[in-house]
């Protein structure tokens, strides 16, 4: 079959099928990942209210991507009390967060029990907000520090209050370019065997991909085609988030951002090549809000959520540090033509409007 016969069928691609993808004109492509969306999810774009939290942005690690870090550029070092995250929490719940996400770099001076006991206290206050913390670099990092195992890392994790795991840390698979970028890291095996083990304890997570650096569409296709495989034995990923990188104040030095051509068609290649991940996330602090609205047409089905606070990307140039309103949230949705629904973490639905 040609790849058009192929796409008109349903039939699953390949690795070639997934790099000639990258070759259709935007508009046929876009057509077949939305096709693929509008069968499972219709109209609805989702959206949930959520608060990030960075804790420290003291890391361990050097990454050449990385703007959040202050080991690098960024010279102001900081790290939040407990009390301090837990004031967050506190406010963020009078406005109706149904998660926290909490995220950071890899700071050899906190502790395990610093990590740990933070999670404790909020599911403690505030037992019915979902907590997706920890990614996989974080609990290599973790496991690496402490000389204990992954899996005792997750099932400390679960016995502190961790709902579902975040995506972030697997940047991009493939080992020359992860050398280049994020050398020292957890290996692309690692970030897969977490995964691996998180989901077979019955909890749920996101995977990520970040693209638009020194990477290839073949290194994206290798990427979402390895997420697809353990999808194939755990069933455990919520949704994909593609990650598109931020040029400002960091050490890969891309001079051109990516085009919107080229987001879109990835976020639509990711659609078809994911046949058994749900969701794809088009994150509208990456991407920015207005294209994260455009991609729901190109296969994306999920916008994130309110975040109310946001360092990491916008640490690099994203213009997402102050979130947005959940009214401000469903207006843009509603008027791109879709229609709003809050989920919660794991992609029940609260509210359709």
């Amino acid at each position: 079959m040609t790849l058009i016969e192929k796409l008109e069928n349903g039939a699953r691609l390949n690795y070639e099928d997934g790099v000639r993808l990258f070759d259709l004109d935007i508009i046929t492509l876009g057509y077949y990942a939305n096709k693929i969306r509008e069968e499972k999810h219709q109209k609805k774009t989702y959206f949930n209210i959520n608060r990030h939290i960075n804790p420290t942005n003291i890391c361990k690690d050097v990454c050449q991507f990385c703007a959040y870090s202050a080991s690098r550029k960024n010279p102001d070092q900081y790290t939040l009390s407990h009390d301090e995250m837990l004031q967050t929490v506190r406010t963020s719940s009078k406005n109706g967060i149904k998660e926290v996400h909490i995220v950071s770099a890899h700071n050899p001076n906190t502790g395990l029990n610093w990590y740990m006991d933070i999670f404790k206290k909020i599911k403690k206050e505030f037992p019915n907000i979902h907590i997706k913390a920890l990614t996989a670099a974080e609990i290599h990092f973790l496991s690496s520090e402490y000389n204990l195992s992954h899996e005792e890392i997750i099932d400390t994790m679960i016995k502190s209050g961790i709902d579902s795991m975040p995506g972030g840390g697997a940047e991009i698979f493939d080992e020359k370019v992860r050398k280049r970028i994020c050398g020292g890291k957890v290996s692309s095996e690692d970030w897969l065997k977490i995964h691996k083990l998180w989901h077979e304890k019955g909890k749920k997570s996101n995977a990520t991909m970040l693209f638009g650096h020194i990477e290839s569409r073949e290194n994206r296709v290798d990427h979402i085609l390895r997420l697809r495989d353990l999808q194939d034995i755990t069933g455990g990923f919520n949704a994909f988030i593609p990650l598109v990188f931020q040029t400002e104040n960091n050490y890969l030095k891309v001079k051109e951002p990516v085009t919107a051509n080229e987001i879109l068609k990835t976020y639509a290649v990711s659609r078809i090549l994911l046949d058994n991940i749900p969701n794809i996330k088009a994150y509208w602090a990456t991407s920015t809000v207005k294209l994260a609205l455009i991609a729901q047409e190109f296969g994306a089905n999920d916008v994130d959520g309110t975040i109310e606070k946001e360092s990491i990307q916008s640490a690099a140039g994203a213009k997402s540090k102050h979130g947005i309103a959940q009214n401000e949230f469903v207006d843009l949705i509603r008027n791109s033509g879709f229609i709003p629904v809050e989920r919660d973490s794991i992609y029940n639905e609260l509210k359709v409007w």
